[in-house]
Protein backbone atom coordinates (compact mmCIF):
# COMPACT_ATOMS: atom_id res chain seq x y z
CA UNK A 1 0.00 0.00 0.00
CA UNK A 2 2.56 2.86 0.21
CA UNK A 3 4.15 1.86 -2.72
CA UNK A 4 0.99 2.48 -4.29
CA UNK A 5 0.45 5.55 -2.42
CA UNK A 6 3.41 6.83 -3.57
CA UNK A 7 3.05 6.07 -7.06
CA UNK A 8 -0.43 7.87 -6.71
CA UNK A 9 1.36 11.02 -5.34
CA UNK A 10 3.87 11.12 -8.17
CA UNK A 11 1.31 10.51 -10.80
CA UNK A 12 0.40 14.24 -11.66
CA UNK A 13 4.31 15.13 -12.02
CA UNK A 14 3.98 12.44 -14.46
CA UNK A 15 1.21 13.30 -16.43
CA UNK A 16 2.34 17.07 -17.24
CA UNK A 17 5.83 15.24 -17.96
CA UNK A 18 3.78 13.29 -20.93
CA UNK A 19 2.58 15.98 -21.87
CA UNK A 20 4.41 18.52 -22.31
CA UNK A 21 6.09 16.09 -24.59
CA UNK A 22 3.79 14.11 -26.68
CA UNK A 23 0.94 17.13 -27.03
CA UNK A 24 1.99 18.56 -30.84
CA UNK A 25 -0.93 20.76 -31.47
CA UNK A 26 -1.05 24.55 -31.33
CA UNK A 27 0.55 25.68 -27.87
CA UNK A 28 -2.36 27.36 -26.31
CA UNK A 29 -4.92 24.70 -27.63
CA UNK A 30 -1.81 21.91 -25.83
CA UNK A 31 -2.28 23.98 -22.60
CA UNK A 32 -5.87 24.72 -22.23
CA UNK A 33 -6.68 20.73 -23.61
CA UNK A 34 -3.87 19.31 -21.23
CA UNK A 35 -4.32 21.33 -18.43
CA UNK A 36 -8.00 20.26 -17.92
CA UNK A 37 -7.15 16.68 -18.74
CA UNK A 38 -4.60 17.23 -15.98
CA UNK A 39 -6.38 18.54 -13.36
CA UNK A 40 -9.49 16.17 -13.67
CA UNK A 41 -7.13 13.09 -13.54
CA UNK A 42 -5.37 14.95 -10.11
CA UNK A 43 -8.90 15.95 -8.31
CA UNK A 44 -10.13 11.94 -9.18
CA UNK A 45 -7.03 11.11 -6.52
CA UNK A 46 -8.35 13.73 -4.01
CA UNK A 47 -8.82 10.47 -1.66
CA UNK A 48 -5.37 9.42 -1.83
CA UNK A 49 -3.36 12.96 -1.69
CA UNK A 50 -5.30 15.70 -0.33
CA UNK A 51 -2.46 17.96 0.10
CA UNK A 52 -1.77 18.16 -3.63
CA UNK A 53 -5.46 17.75 -5.03
CA UNK A 54 -8.45 20.78 -4.95
CA UNK A 55 -11.73 20.09 -2.65
CA UNK A 56 -14.02 21.33 -5.18
CA UNK A 57 -15.67 19.70 -8.39
CA UNK A 58 -13.89 21.54 -11.09
CA UNK A 59 -10.41 22.08 -10.92
CA UNK A 60 -9.51 23.59 -14.31
CA UNK A 61 -6.36 26.23 -14.64
CA UNK A 62 -6.56 29.11 -16.14
CA UNK A 63 -5.07 29.25 -19.56
CA UNK A 64 -1.30 30.44 -19.67
CA UNK A 65 -0.11 33.97 -20.88
CA UNK A 66 3.28 32.73 -21.27
CA UNK A 67 4.07 29.30 -23.40
CA UNK A 68 7.75 29.78 -23.87
CA UNK A 69 9.15 26.77 -22.68
CA UNK A 70 12.90 28.26 -22.57
CA UNK A 71 11.72 30.48 -19.72
CA UNK A 72 12.41 27.20 -17.13
CA UNK A 73 15.55 26.93 -18.48
CA UNK A 74 16.89 30.61 -18.39
CA UNK A 75 15.08 31.02 -14.55
CA UNK A 76 16.94 27.15 -13.04
CA UNK A 77 12.78 26.16 -12.96
CA UNK A 78 11.87 22.77 -13.04
CA UNK A 79 8.29 21.90 -15.04
CA UNK A 80 7.88 18.65 -12.97
CA UNK A 81 8.52 20.13 -9.35
CA UNK A 82 5.90 21.60 -7.17
CA UNK A 83 6.64 25.34 -6.62
CA UNK A 84 8.29 24.95 -2.92
CA UNK A 85 10.47 22.93 -4.62
CA UNK A 86 12.07 25.55 -7.46
CA UNK A 87 11.56 28.71 -4.83
CA UNK A 88 12.41 28.82 -0.70
CA UNK A 89 9.17 29.50 0.70
CA UNK A 90 10.49 28.16 3.81
CA UNK A 91 9.57 31.44 5.47
CA UNK A 92 6.10 31.48 4.43
CA UNK A 93 2.50 30.15 4.99
CA UNK A 94 -0.07 29.87 2.02
CA UNK A 95 -3.85 31.27 1.85
CA UNK A 96 -6.04 29.69 -0.90
CA UNK A 97 -9.51 30.40 -2.12
CA UNK A 98 -11.11 27.05 -0.59
CA UNK A 99 -12.83 26.23 2.66
CA UNK A 100 -10.67 24.30 4.90
CA UNK A 101 -10.72 21.08 5.27
CA UNK A 102 -8.88 20.55 8.32
CA UNK A 103 -11.14 20.48 11.85
CA UNK A 104 -9.24 23.34 13.56
CA UNK A 105 -10.33 25.72 10.67
CA UNK A 106 -13.69 25.09 10.06
CA UNK A 107 -15.27 27.69 8.54
CA UNK A 108 -12.63 29.82 7.86
CA UNK A 109 -10.59 29.91 4.23
CA UNK A 110 -8.06 27.10 3.35
CA UNK A 111 -4.52 27.99 5.34
CA UNK A 112 -1.40 25.99 4.47
CA UNK A 113 0.82 26.21 7.45
CA UNK A 114 4.59 26.03 6.90
CA UNK A 115 5.65 22.87 7.40
CA UNK A 116 2.69 21.30 4.95
CA UNK A 117 3.22 23.63 2.49
CA UNK A 118 7.25 22.81 2.56
CA UNK A 119 6.93 19.31 3.42
CA UNK A 120 9.80 17.34 1.99
CA UNK A 121 8.26 14.21 1.42
CA UNK A 122 4.48 15.84 -0.12
CA UNK A 123 5.35 19.25 -0.52
CA UNK A 124 1.82 21.13 -1.00
CA UNK A 125 0.34 21.78 -4.60
CA UNK A 126 -3.14 23.03 -5.94
CA UNK A 127 -4.28 22.08 -9.39
CA UNK A 128 -6.22 24.74 -9.89
CA UNK A 129 -4.94 27.90 -7.46
CA UNK A 130 -1.30 26.78 -6.32
CA UNK A 131 1.16 25.22 -8.94
CA UNK A 132 3.74 25.10 -11.40
CA UNK A 133 2.99 25.59 -14.81
CA UNK A 134 3.97 23.08 -16.47
CA UNK A 135 5.17 24.48 -19.53
CA UNK A 136 7.73 27.26 -18.16
CA UNK A 137 7.84 25.64 -14.27
CA UNK A 138 6.43 29.78 -12.92
CA UNK A 139 5.13 29.08 -9.61
CA UNK A 140 1.42 30.21 -10.55
CA UNK A 141 -0.90 32.09 -8.14
CA UNK A 142 -4.94 31.90 -9.19
CA UNK A 143 -7.94 33.66 -7.32
CA UNK A 144 -11.60 33.77 -8.56
CA UNK A 145 -13.68 36.62 -7.88
CA UNK A 146 -15.88 35.25 -5.48
CA UNK A 147 -14.74 32.25 -2.99
CA UNK A 148 -14.36 31.73 1.10
CA UNK A 149 -12.10 35.13 2.04
CA UNK A 150 -10.23 36.16 5.40
CA UNK A 151 -12.05 37.38 7.98
CA UNK A 152 -11.10 41.47 7.38
CA UNK A 153 -11.66 40.93 3.31
CA UNK A 154 -13.95 40.60 0.91
CA UNK A 155 -11.69 39.43 -1.57
CA UNK A 156 -10.39 35.92 -2.42
CA UNK A 157 -6.28 35.45 -2.91
CA UNK A 158 -3.86 32.96 -3.67
CA UNK A 159 -0.89 34.21 -1.27
CA UNK A 160 1.96 33.71 0.77
CA UNK A 161 2.85 35.01 3.82
CA UNK A 162 5.70 35.71 5.47
CA UNK A 163 5.89 33.60 8.97
CA UNK A 164 9.23 34.33 10.67
CA UNK A 165 8.45 32.49 13.73
CA UNK A 166 5.82 29.68 13.99
CA UNK A 167 3.51 31.46 16.85
CA UNK A 168 1.15 33.87 15.37
CA UNK A 169 1.51 36.02 18.73
CA UNK A 170 4.79 36.56 18.88
CA UNK A 171 6.79 39.58 18.02
CA UNK A 172 9.25 37.19 16.37
CA UNK A 173 6.91 36.40 13.73
CA UNK A 174 7.00 39.79 12.33
CA UNK A 175 8.95 42.58 11.42
CA UNK A 176 10.06 46.17 12.06
CA UNK A 177 12.00 49.48 11.13
CA UNK A 178 14.85 50.45 12.87
CA UNK A 179 13.27 53.74 15.60
CA UNK A 180 10.87 50.95 16.85
CA UNK A 181 11.44 51.77 20.53
CA UNK A 182 11.64 47.69 20.90
CA UNK A 183 12.67 46.71 17.78
CA UNK A 184 15.20 43.95 18.76
CA UNK A 185 12.19 42.09 20.35
CA UNK A 186 11.18 41.45 16.51
CA UNK A 187 11.97 38.71 14.32
CA UNK A 188 13.59 41.10 11.80
CA UNK A 189 14.77 44.41 11.56
CA UNK A 190 13.88 45.56 7.65
CA UNK A 191 13.68 42.49 4.93
CA UNK A 192 14.23 42.64 1.32
CA UNK A 193 11.53 40.68 -0.98
CA UNK A 194 11.87 40.26 -4.49
CA UNK A 195 9.99 38.87 -7.34
CA UNK A 196 10.34 38.73 -11.22
CA UNK A 197 6.98 37.50 -12.61
CA UNK A 198 3.72 38.28 -15.26
CA UNK A 199 0.56 38.88 -14.48
CA UNK A 200 -1.45 36.55 -17.03
CA UNK A 201 -4.93 37.43 -16.10
CA UNK A 202 -7.62 39.98 -14.60
CA UNK A 203 -11.54 39.67 -14.12
CA UNK A 204 -12.97 41.05 -17.51
CA UNK A 205 -16.06 41.58 -15.28
CA UNK A 206 -16.25 44.61 -12.78
CA UNK A 207 -17.61 48.41 -12.51
CA UNK A 208 -15.42 50.39 -14.09
CA UNK A 209 -15.87 53.77 -11.29
CA UNK A 210 -14.47 50.93 -8.94
CA UNK A 211 -10.23 50.69 -8.67
CA UNK A 212 -10.80 46.86 -7.45
CA UNK A 213 -12.52 46.35 -10.51
CA UNK A 214 -10.24 44.47 -13.15
CA UNK A 215 -7.01 44.41 -10.63
CA UNK A 216 -5.68 42.19 -8.08
CA UNK A 217 -2.22 43.06 -5.56
CA UNK A 218 0.46 41.26 -6.56
CA UNK A 219 3.03 42.21 -3.63
CA UNK A 220 2.53 43.64 -0.30
CA UNK A 221 3.59 44.55 3.25
CA UNK A 222 0.70 44.59 6.19
CA UNK A 223 1.23 46.30 9.40
CA UNK A 224 -0.93 45.61 12.46
CA UNK A 225 -3.97 47.40 10.79
CA UNK A 226 -2.88 48.97 7.93
CA UNK A 227 -0.65 48.65 4.74
CA UNK A 228 2.33 50.94 3.64
CA UNK A 229 2.76 48.82 0.88
CA UNK A 230 0.37 47.11 -1.90
CA UNK A 231 1.45 46.62 -4.57
CA UNK A 232 -1.01 46.93 -7.62
CA UNK A 233 -1.84 45.83 -11.57
CA UNK A 234 -5.14 46.88 -13.14
CA UNK A 235 -6.30 46.45 -17.03
CA UNK A 236 -9.72 47.42 -18.29
CA UNK A 237 -10.73 44.93 -20.96
CA UNK A 238 -10.85 46.42 -23.93
CA UNK A 239 -6.93 47.77 -23.65
CA UNK A 240 -4.19 46.08 -24.65
CA UNK A 241 -1.86 47.64 -21.64
CA UNK A 242 -2.21 47.11 -17.48
CA UNK A 243 -1.18 49.45 -15.63
CA UNK A 244 1.09 48.83 -12.26
CA UNK A 245 1.28 51.15 -9.36
CA UNK A 246 1.60 51.14 -5.48
CA UNK A 247 -0.34 52.25 -2.82
CA UNK A 248 0.90 53.69 0.86
CA UNK A 249 -2.21 53.07 3.45
CA UNK A 250 -2.11 56.31 5.62
CA UNK A 251 -1.60 54.50 9.40
CA UNK A 252 -3.96 55.92 10.58
CA UNK A 253 -5.07 54.24 14.38
CA UNK A 254 -7.12 55.01 17.04
CA UNK A 255 -9.68 57.60 17.20
CA UNK A 256 -8.62 58.17 13.38
CA UNK A 257 -8.83 55.07 12.08
CA UNK A 258 -11.14 55.82 9.96
CA UNK A 259 -9.61 58.29 8.34
CA UNK A 260 -7.12 55.95 6.85
CA UNK A 261 -6.50 56.24 2.88
CA UNK A 262 -4.37 55.13 0.03
CA UNK A 263 -2.08 57.36 -1.66
CA UNK A 264 -1.32 55.84 -4.99
CA UNK A 265 1.87 55.90 -6.77
CA UNK A 266 2.13 55.07 -10.79
CA UNK A 267 5.10 53.47 -12.22
CA UNK A 268 3.89 51.65 -15.30
CA UNK A 269 0.82 53.40 -17.29
CA UNK A 270 -1.89 54.71 -15.56
CA UNK A 271 -4.24 54.21 -11.83
CA UNK A 272 -7.58 54.90 -12.13
CA UNK A 273 -9.04 55.11 -15.69
CA UNK A 274 -12.26 54.76 -16.04
CA UNK A 275 -14.15 53.49 -19.36
CA UNK A 276 -13.33 55.42 -22.70
CA UNK A 277 -9.68 56.19 -21.48
CA UNK A 278 -6.94 55.92 -23.67
CA UNK A 279 -4.79 52.81 -23.32
CA UNK A 280 -1.96 53.09 -21.36
CA UNK A 281 0.75 52.26 -23.70
CA UNK A 282 3.68 52.73 -21.52
CA UNK A 283 2.25 50.25 -19.11
CA UNK A 284 2.65 46.31 -18.75
CA UNK A 285 0.85 43.81 -21.02
CA UNK A 286 -0.95 40.88 -19.94
CA UNK A 287 2.22 37.99 -20.18
CA UNK A 288 4.68 40.45 -19.91
CA UNK A 289 7.69 39.90 -17.39
CA UNK A 290 8.51 42.72 -15.01
CA UNK A 291 9.92 42.76 -11.60
CA UNK A 292 9.84 44.35 -8.14
CA UNK A 293 11.82 44.77 -5.72
CA UNK A 294 11.18 45.66 -1.69
CA UNK A 295 14.26 46.89 0.62
CA UNK A 296 13.05 48.02 4.04
CA UNK A 297 16.82 48.73 5.09
CA UNK A 298 16.36 51.00 8.28
CA UNK A 299 13.20 53.20 8.32
CA UNK A 300 13.37 53.56 4.32
CA UNK A 301 11.20 51.14 2.12
CA UNK A 302 13.30 51.21 -1.47
CA UNK A 303 11.25 50.70 -4.43
CA UNK A 304 12.72 49.01 -7.46
CA UNK A 305 10.23 48.51 -10.50
CA UNK A 306 11.78 46.77 -13.79
CA UNK A 307 9.90 46.34 -17.20
CA UNK A 308 11.50 44.61 -19.74
CA UNK A 309 14.63 43.06 -17.16
CA UNK A 310 17.55 42.36 -18.71
CA UNK A 311 16.69 43.30 -22.10
CA UNK A 312 17.94 46.53 -24.22
CA UNK A 313 14.69 48.55 -23.68
CA UNK A 314 14.66 47.94 -19.65
CA UNK A 315 12.98 50.79 -17.79
CA UNK A 316 13.63 51.31 -14.22
CA UNK A 317 11.76 53.37 -11.76
CA UNK A 318 12.73 53.70 -8.46
CA UNK A 319 11.05 55.12 -5.42
CA UNK A 320 11.93 55.67 -1.63
CA UNK A 321 9.67 56.51 1.42
CA UNK A 322 10.59 57.06 5.06
CA UNK A 323 8.40 54.66 6.85
CA UNK A 324 9.04 56.12 10.76
CA UNK A 325 8.25 60.11 9.47
CA UNK A 326 4.36 59.81 9.49
CA UNK A 327 2.05 62.43 7.87
CA UNK A 328 2.98 61.33 4.59
CA UNK A 329 2.41 63.68 2.04
CA UNK A 330 0.64 66.01 4.03
CA UNK A 331 -1.81 63.56 5.56
CA UNK A 332 -2.33 64.60 9.34
CA UNK A 333 -3.84 61.66 10.38
CA UNK A 334 -0.87 59.30 9.41
CA UNK A 335 1.39 58.55 12.49
CA UNK A 336 4.21 56.55 10.26
CA UNK A 337 4.96 53.03 11.01
CA UNK A 338 7.20 53.60 13.82
CA UNK A 339 6.74 51.21 16.42
CA UNK A 340 4.55 49.16 14.39
CA UNK A 341 5.12 45.35 13.25
CA UNK A 342 4.29 44.06 9.21
CA UNK A 343 5.44 41.43 7.16
CA UNK A 344 5.21 40.48 3.77
CA UNK A 345 3.03 38.72 0.97
CA UNK A 346 3.58 38.06 -1.97
CA UNK A 347 0.98 36.26 -4.79
CA UNK A 348 -2.70 37.62 -6.28
CA UNK A 349 -4.91 39.50 -4.07
CA UNK A 350 -7.74 39.17 -6.14
CA UNK A 351 -9.56 43.10 -6.17
CA UNK A 352 -12.56 42.24 -8.15
CA UNK A 353 -15.23 41.19 -6.03
CA UNK A 354 -19.11 40.15 -6.76
CA UNK A 355 -19.80 42.89 -3.70
CA UNK A 356 -18.59 46.47 -3.76
CA UNK A 357 -16.31 46.40 -7.52
CA UNK A 358 -19.99 44.84 -9.29
CA UNK A 359 -17.70 41.72 -10.56
CA UNK A 360 -19.69 38.48 -12.02
CA UNK A 361 -18.52 34.97 -10.67
CA UNK A 362 -18.72 32.78 -13.76
CA UNK A 363 -15.69 30.39 -13.82
CA UNK A 364 -12.36 30.51 -15.63
CA UNK A 365 -13.96 29.97 -19.01
CA UNK A 366 -15.64 33.54 -18.57
CA UNK A 367 -12.61 34.96 -17.23
CA UNK A 368 -13.85 35.91 -13.77
CA UNK A 369 -10.58 35.36 -11.81
CA UNK A 370 -6.94 36.74 -11.48
CA UNK A 371 -3.34 35.17 -12.14
CA UNK A 372 -0.25 35.60 -11.78
CA UNK A 373 2.96 33.83 -12.45
CA UNK A 374 6.64 34.00 -10.34
CA UNK A 375 9.35 33.10 -11.90
CA UNK A 376 11.47 34.49 -9.39
CA UNK A 377 11.04 35.10 -5.95
CA UNK A 378 13.29 35.79 -2.72
CA UNK A 379 12.36 37.10 0.91
CA UNK A 380 16.40 38.11 2.60
CA UNK A 381 14.90 38.25 6.05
Amino acid sequence: MPVFAERLRIFPRVLLALKNKYLEVNMHTKNKIAAVVVSALVAGLAGCSTASSPDTASATQAPSANNDPQLAAQYNLDVNKVPAENFDLSKFKLNTPRDDNKPERSGKVMEIYKPMLNDKANPFSDAEWFYTDSVTGAMVFASPNKAMTTPNSKNARSELRAMLSDDYSSPKNNFTIASTDNAEAYGAVGGHMSATLSVDWVSTSGDYKKNGAFATVIGQIHGSKNEPLKIMYRKLPEHEYGSVYWNYETNALGDDYSKRRDIRHEVFGQSGLRQGSEDPVTGIKLGEIFSYDVNVDGDIMHLTFTKNPGKPNQEVKTFDIDLAKGEYQGDKYDQGYANDWMYFKAGTYNQCNTGSSGCSNNGIEAGDYAKVSFFQFSLDQ
